[in-house]
């Protein structure tokens, strides 16, 4: 029996124990918003951040399967080159880095899995892969908010002397921009084969996960998230001064 293409498989052989994805979640919901109350990352959405919100979702959606497919097209078809996934990863980091309020990353990859639903997969498997989107993807980046009290990369950064020259104000940033980039990168190398393959693909379909495919993908992933988590951050801390913000 099943509910919309979700057979609801817990048991399967490997599969990682739901208790645990579920603690998972628990812990780093209540993370991200006391701490993004503590640090001052938690606020109220204006209309523009939502402009930025939306605008970044659609523009994700646009470039991972039509844009980074087709030029995916003209490469070797290995896992260790994801075109459309590195898109969507630079598009969200400079969403956040736009908005830098708790809440942007859940609520950007919650519009772009329903986005993805509309124009290309299709509704079999809702509600768990919004859920999946927004609790991994998503909530990595607004972790970082909160931990950053809304100056992710660098962005706003005042050193707490207040004596530091403009020259150094900016390497700093630029250092931290590239620090948590990375960090960021590293995590969305997670979802995909951890979370995904290692629990809501067996739980949708119901099927035993293969860990040996697990880790050599998790292996796979690294290396380009980590260095597009850096061009990213980078990016957004360039654009974010050339906005005037």
């Amino acid at each position: 029996m099943s509910f919309n293409g979700i057979s609801g498989a817990i048991n399967e052989p490997g599969q990682i124990p739901w208790e645990i994805v579920l603690i998972y979640f628990v812990l780093a919901l209540f993370f991200v918003f006391y701490y993004g109350k503590k640090n001052g990352g938690l606020k109220v959405f204006s209309t523009l951040d939502l402009v930025y919100i939306g605008i970044g979702a659609a523009f994700s959606v646009a470039w991972e399967f039509f844009i980074g497919s087709y030029i995916g097209k003209f490469l070797p078809h290995t896992p260790f080159i994801s075109v459309g996934f590195w898109g969507r990863l630079v598009i969200v980091f400079i969403v956040a880095a736009l908005v830098r309020k708790v809440g942007a990353g859940m609520l950007t990859l919650l519009i772009f899995n329903l986005l993805s639903d509309v124009f290309y997969y299709g509704f079999g498997g809702e509600p768990m892969f919004t859920i999946y989107e927004s609790l991994t993807y998503g909530l990595f980046v607004d972790l970082m908010i909160a931990a950053t009290g809304g100056k992710i990369f660098g962005i706003g950064f005042v050193p707490k002397n207040g004596g530091s020259s403009v020259q150094r104000i900016n390497l700093i940033s630029t250092i931290l921009a590239v620090f948590e980039g990375g960090i960021l990168g590293l995590l969305w190398a997670i979802p995909d084969p951890i979370f995904y393959s290692g629990f809501f693909g067996p739980f949708i379909y119901g099927y035993a996960p293969n860990w040996a495919h697990i880790l050599f993908d998790l292996g796979a992933f690294i290396p380009g998230d980590l260095v597009f988590g850096i061009i990213a951050g980078l990016l957004a801390l360039r654009i974010v001064k050339a906005v005037g913000q």
